[in-house]
């Protein structure tokens, strides 16, 4: 391997590890939902809330960050990001409240755009013919980011269950789901550290006009004699696209005629990849389990699928994404999203939930558990009214606290088609949409609008993700886990229609050439 690659793939894993922390914090809260609900008293909105206060962070950060990574550069920014996740997770561990939860968890949404900056540097610093690879990066780091964090939930509850001394008590925490959020700070640190040791991106280098600058750091990745040739093609980027211009200007220029597949293929990608509902079965995978019968330690167990499954998916989609192309992938793997919800959907559609005597007696851990004895033989053709039959009976408190409990015992259920169908979606959105949307942002802008246009459509992107995370925990008590399938599987629909229409292929072009792409596409 030459120097130079060298190089490309140790600045592009240094960046990617943003992946890393992003994807533990926003996995390592699924573990602590049950306990956290318990211990601060919440309700359906208040859960929504803390799963929806890092969407609501990213929704501000973003603007904030288009700015500050044409002002100040993708490195700064990047390591201004790696901070925010530090103070974030010290926040979520020694939260006292929902208020200081919430407030924690915003924090932390305010670095979540770090996968747009992570993804536009490593763009902007990789080869054209490495870009792909590179890029999927972030997405494979993200996949090993929410595996270690189903396994790090797993293996404190375990610790819980064990009477351990250092996972009960750790100043004002009550129980173990502290340790759960705080041990983000350990790879959030690193982070911080490895950033110093990138260099500037030359694209935004030839952006300022700083030409010297931007060659030392093409010579990093490139040879000699290829820099010249980059150079020049990346001031005449510039200078067709009249970079000087407000930002403003430049959103105008993106919603104008000439951009019009750009934004088409652009918004359809942001809006699609978060409403297949990932974020909200990753945020909630162990809620969502829960909703099988599977009850917390086996929900907790089979959490941790959902990180190497989507691991393994996104390693085998940054083999293909340089062989066979990013369009047959996005369109392939939408299909399977399609079919995998659809099979979950199903599963839960034909569940069955009865109270029996058996049932009960296996519910001695809760507290007037004899009360649920005047629904004993009395059937539930879905999770809603089973649901609110228990409410009605034992009361919001005991209903929620303890619902891993009665759906375990109650639930007549094909768990296992409904775990492979949600497997299998993970799998197919990690092969997939999951990483070749950020690959596809990175490639799509020229480089004077990339500030602005890739933080904008990660926006919209967060705004779903946010809106998605907010409203499951209720849609989950009120409109049943089936049409939660039904309602993701048609907005992917809609959208796989105009991707097939409106995605161009892009691997092995420069980025100038797929903007003349872009324009001659009708």
């Amino acid at each position: 391997m030459s120097k130079e690659k060298r190089n490309a793939y140790i600045y592009a894993t240094i960046v990617a590890l943003g992946g890393f922390v992003f994807g533990l914090d926003a996995a390592l809260i699924s573990g602590g939902f049950k306990f956290i609900t318990s211990e601060f008293n919440l309700n359906d909105w208040e859960v929504g809330a803390i799963g929806f206060g890092p969407g609501l962070g990213v929704l501000i950060a973003l603007p904030l960050s288009a700015w500050s990574s044409n002002q100040y550069g993708r490195k700064r920014t990047l390591q201004a990001i790696a901070l925010l996740y530090i103070v974030s997770a010290v926040g979520s561990a020694l939260a006292t409240s929902f208020t200081t939860l919430f407030a924690a968890r915003f924090l932390g949404g305010l670095a979540f755009s770090s996968i747009t900056l992570a993804s536009m540097y490593m763009g902007e610093i990789a080869p054209a013919y490495e870009r792909g690879k590179l890029v999927s990066m972030l997405q494979i780091n993200i996949g090993i980011g929410f595996s270690a964090a189903y396994f790090i939930n797993y293996w404190i509850l375990q610790q819980m269950s064990s009477d351990a001394q250092w996972v009960q008590t750790i100043n004002l925490a009550y129980t173990g789901w502290r340790w759960m959020l705080g041990i983000e700070i350990i790879p959030a640190l690193i982070w911080y550290i490895l950033l110093f040791k990138i260099p500037k991106s030359p694209a935004w280098l030839i952006y300022k006009n700083r030409i010297e600058e931007a060659k030392k750091s093409l010579l990093k990745v490139y040879t000699q004699s290829e820099v010249e040739g980059h150079i020049l093609e990346m001031k005449e980027s510039v200078e067709n696209s009249n970079s000087n211009r407000s930002i403003g200007s430049q959103l105008s220029e993106i919603f104008s005629k000439p951009r019009r597949i750009i934004l088409i293929v652009g918004l359809t990608l942001a809006i699609v990849q978060q409403s297949t509902g990932i974020n909200a079965i990753m945020t909630y995978a162990s809620t969502m389990f829960e909703q099988l019968g599977l009850g917390t330690d086996g929900a907790f167990a089979s959490a941790i699928w959902l990180g190497v499954i989507g691991l393994i998916a996104t390693i085998l989609s940054l083999v293909l994404i340089d062989r066979i192309g990013r369009r047959p992938l996005v369109i392939g793997g939408l299909i399977w999203i399609i079919l995998s919800l659809g099979i979950c959907a199903y599963g839960f559609n034909t569940a069955t939930y009865t109270i029996t005597e058996g049932a009960i007696a296996k519910m001695n851990t809760v507290p007037e558990v004899e009360k649920l004895n005047v629904l004993v033989g009395k059937e539930y053709d879905n999770d809603i009214e089973f649901k609110r039959a228990i409410k009605a009976i034992m009361g919001n408190k005991s209903a929620r606290d303890n619902s891993s409990v009665f759906l375990k015992e109650s639930a007549n259920i094909n768990a296992l088609l409904i775990l492979l169908g949600i497997l299998s979606f993970v799998a197919a959105f990690n092969f997939s949409i999951g990483p070749i949307m950020w690959v596809l942002f990175s490639e799509i802008f020229p480089i004077s609008l990339r500030g602005i246009a890739i933080p904008l459509f990660a926006l919209v992107s967060s705004s779903v993700s946010a809106l998605v995370q907010f409203f499951f925990p209720w849609q989950l008590s009120n409109m049943g886990a089936s049409t939660i399938f039904i309602f993701y599987s048609g907005i992917v629909f809609l959208g796989l229609i105009i991707l097939y229409k409106f995605l161009p292929e892009t691997k092995n072009l420069t980025i100038e050439e797929i903007q003349l792409k872009l324009q001659q596409k009708k």
